[in-house]
């Protein structure tokens, strides 16, 4: 049984209750000639209560330490090997990536790969657009009216370029590294603000806020220069060594004469990472006067114009809680300002040979960058060759970029509610702390999601590995490295102050019992095919991670039926909501049976494990790991053998595959005042059948390709997919059809639909990939699924395409009604599969 329904009985009490009995009924007693009768009876019963105490004692004793047990390994880390060594994301052994943009909340920052990192990042305002306080932008968000913006070019490495819309103000922010040195080299910033259309009247005056931050013991030692202006930040730390930061003084756009600006700094004690934007805001007054030579002098709010240490905690400088120094630089649109990082061991040889990375060299350097990233995609990607047109390169170079850009790393501690063992159990515990980890991963959304999700990274790393399959192995082995005793890893980490403070409290606590789609294994078989050395060196270390992971999902989340699957940690049948969502799944408030019981069977999570045991049977006997392959081969070939999944999931009544449960479609939402809209449950009662629902999760047997071409079950699949009167839509698949009583359809007064008839790429990805696959082999349904796949693709494509050129973002999902991008933006998450669409890359 799964670990999850296991019932543990208590046999010592109940022996010593039988004892109990037989002495209240004059049984047996002592034979040995001294006692008997009435006192002898006594004796007995007192021998047992006291066994019966005891056997009570033991039993909770032993409840307790069951309970103890399982809390502990909730948050104790696996004791396999790891699949990458404890430091490489140290400076000594990835120089390249120690440094990158892995801050994907704000704008622009860049930050180090370490515990406790060097952060740097940039704000700014326009000065006098509205009265009162400018707006400080600087973290990316939903509401804030700016945008679009994202990245043009970002190799994942070394060099980006972002454009950002605010107003009517166009800035752009650039990055490029120079290797150097031992700890992790050098790099330089230019951002550029200009009209975002020319003729534009005289703007306001803008000022740029370039700050650092340290969050330990490192030094920063600013020198103060006229005015507010800061000469240079030399600085050091364990991981960095010596280092200087420079500000270099702003020109206009392409030019290299300076222009007039004026400087304002602060410098204090962090505050922590979530409050820097409200201590700028609080810190700015306006005693500070713009005075261009030969200008009419403005106001402007301004920091305080001298540097002067300011303590703004408990413990004082130099207590370990860090510094935060920032640098204010107000002047007119247009202009270019240089902001420089140069390593102390990088300031030796050849890089001091070849001068500070500024100015011209700079320039030049982002162009060479430039170009080679323009190479590299068309080298990988063919889009050209292809014959897709310009305006097609174009969004899948951005599609690439975001997602580069949006890589981050994190560093900190989960909130996780052990898995006590019984489904169901009222009894109480309280979340722990898991071990401190780091994570190098993905984000969904650089404005609602900067944070790592798993089902969503498997994804990410499908496009990520064709561009740089050393990234992905980064990626994929650190989210191995999250591994719990029990294999199980959290579905989505919230690691940090940073990423904490952006989380509702109801949704930081992860539970143990709750799965995900274990998507991370699609860029495994990818490695696994491709058949490279090193990433075959890779899998080797990952094995037991991976294995000890999908084994953990299996046998936890095993049905009540062999061979059948259920998600744990389905919402219980709530007054409020029509249809209890099933977060686990991924799929949220796709309808599942109406009423949740231990019963189910999730055809999506049946074809996850047989995905899984496919790709880990076959890495098995690739490494040589043959009591694996002896355990995996066996559970692969049942769960792909189609009588049995026939059995399980074929539906005869509804001509499609199904979930199982208790059900009934007679279920609706109807408002009762004064308690709003409440869920009523009309005739037929629920009662135990095949959910009658079309949508995505029909589809899954076909989307992870585990029916045979000549399969009989195949053709209706098809026949559904292309009906438009169920998922088939001039713009994508639809997650749930048109002819459902739940499409369209609110889960809640206060919850919108999510995956209740919105097109999704990253299920359209594996549709196309699976249209792909059986278009490309013999059978009954080959030219069926060669005609929806160029149809489909096709609508896919266009329709990402148009919304791009529209709003200039990527979106979390597009309306199977008019194409209109929905939910947060941008989304360079899955969304950027579009890429692999166009480059027909399955």
């Amino acid at each position: 049984m799964a670990r999850g329904e296991r019932r543990r009985r208590a046999a010592p009490p109940a022996e010593g209750a039988r004892t109990v009995e037989r002495a209240a009924r004059g049984g047996p007693g002592r034979r040995d000639g001294r006692g008997g009768g009435t006192r002898g009876a006594v004796r007995g019963a007192t021998m047992a209560a006291v066994v019966l105490v005891l056997a009570v004692a033991l039993a909770l004793s032993g409840r307790w330490m069951v309970a103890w047990h399982r809390a502990q390994r909730a948050v104790t880390l696996h004791s396999a090997p790891p699949a990458l060594s404890p430091d490489s994301s140290s400076p000594a052994v990835a120089p390249d990536l120690f440094w990158g943009t892995y801050r994907p909340h704000v704008y622009f920052g860049m930050k180090t790969r370490s515990p406790k990192p060097l952060l740097t990042g940039l704000m700014w305002a326009q000065q006098g657009a509205t009265s009162g306080t400018p707006k400080l932008r600087h973290t990316c968000e939903q509401g804030d009216g700016v945008g679009p913006y994202g990245w043009e070019f970002h190799d994942g490495l070394s060099f980006g370029r972002q454009h950002i819309q605010d107003g009517a103000l166009r800035l752009t922010t650039e990055f490029v590294k120079r290797p150097g040195g031992q700890h992790g080299g050098d790099w330089s910033w230019r951002v550029t603000i200009e009209p975002q259309a020319s003729g534009t009247p005289a703007f306001p005056l803008v000022s740029l806020f370039f700050y650092v931050v340290t969050d330990g013991q490192e030094v920063l030692l600013p020198e103060a220069g006229p005015k507010g202006q800061l000469k240079f930040i030399s600085g050091h730390s364990n991981d960095l060594g010596d280092f200087r930061f420079s500000l270099l003084p702003p020109t206009s756009p392409g030019d290299t004469a300076p222009k007039y600006g004026s400087y304002n700094v602060f410098w204090s004690s962090n505050p922590g990472l979530p409050l820097l934007t409200d201590m700028v805001k609080s810190r700015l007054n306006s005693w500070f006067q713009h005075r261009p030579p030969g200008a009419s002098p403005e106001r402007y709010l301004g920091l305080p114009g001298s540097l002067k240490w300011e303590d703004r905690g408990p413990s004082g400088q130099g207590q370990g809680q860090g510094q935060f120094l920032i640098q204010q630089v107000t002047l007119k649109v247009p202009f270019s300002v240089e902001f420089v990082f140069e390593s102390g061991s990088a300031r030796t040889g050849r890089n001091q040979a070849l001068g500070q990375l500024a100015g011209s060299l700079l320039t030049q350097a982002l162009e060479n960058h430039a170009k080679a990233f323009q190479e590299h995609f068309e080298k990988i990607f063919q889009l050209k060759e292809k014959g897709l047109t310009p305006e097609e390169l174009t969004l899948g170079q951005v599609a690439l970029s975001g997602l580069l850009g949006g890589i981050g790393y994190f560093y900190g501690q989960s909130l996780v509610l052990p898995d006590m063992g019984v489904e169901g159990s009222e009894q109480k515990v309280d979340p722990a702390l898991f071990p401190p980890v780091p994570l190098f991963s993905g984000v969904p959304s650089r404005s609602f999601f900067p944070r790592g999700f798993l089902w969503d990274e498997g994804f990410h790393q499908l496009v990520v590995q064709r561009w740089d399959p050393r990234l992905t192995r980064e990626a994929v082995g650190h989210w191995l490295g999250l591994l719990n005793a029990d294999g199980w890893i959290g579905r989505e980490q919230i690691l940090g102050d940073e990423a904490r403070a952006r989380v509702p409290p109801e949704f930081l606590v992860q539970r143990a019992a709750h799965a995900n789609p274990p998507t991370l294994l699609l860029p495994v078989e990818h490695m696994l095919e491709g058949g490279d050395p090193v990433d075959l060196a890779f899998l080797r270390r990952a094995f037991p991670r991976l294995h000890a992971w999908f084994s953990w999902l299996h046998q936890s989340q095993a049905g009540p039926v062999p061979l059948s699957y259920r998600w744990r940690g389905r919402d219980p049948a709530l007054p409020t909501l029509l249809n209890p969502k099933t977060l686990p799944s991924g799929l949220d408030d796709y309808p599942r049976a109406s009423h949740p019981s231990t019963t189910e069977r999730h055809l999506d999570l049946r074809c996850w494990i047989a995905l899984g045991a496919r790709v880990l049977s076959q890495l098995a006997e690739r490494l040589g790991e043959a009591e694996a392959a002896a355990e995996l081969s066996p559970l692969a070939a049942s769960l792909e053998a189609q009588d049995t999944l026939d059995e399980l999931h074929w539906a005869p009544e509804l001509g499609v595959f199904a979930d199982f449960g208790n059900h009934t479609k007679a279920v609706q939402l109807k408002p009762r005042p004064p308690h709003g809209l409440v869920r009523v449950v009309g005739r037929p009662p629920p009662r135990l059948q095949y959910v009658d629902v079309l949508g995505y999760v029909t589809l899954f047997p076909f989307l992870l390709r585990l029916l045979d071409p000549n399969s009989p079950r195949l053709g209706p699949l098809l026949d559904v997919l292309g009906d438009s009167r169920h998922l088939w839509s001039p713009f994508g698949l639809r997650s749930l059809a048109a002819s459902s009583s739940f499409y369209g359809q609110r889960n809640s007064e206060h919850d919108p639909p999510y995956w209740r008839g919105a097109v999704w790429l990253n299920v359209n990805y594996l549709a196309l990939g699976a249209l792909h696959h059986y278009g490309h082999l013999a059978g009954p349904f080959q030219t069926q699924a060669a005609k929806l796949y160029s149809e489909l693709r096709a609508n896919v494509v266009g329709n990402v395409r148009r919304q791009y050129q529209a709003t200039g973002f990527l979106w979390e999902q597009y309306s199977d009604r008019d194409g209109r991008g929905m939910g947060c933006r941008p989304f360079h998450g899955w969304t950027s599969l579009v890429l692999l669409i166009m480059a027909e890359e399955y």
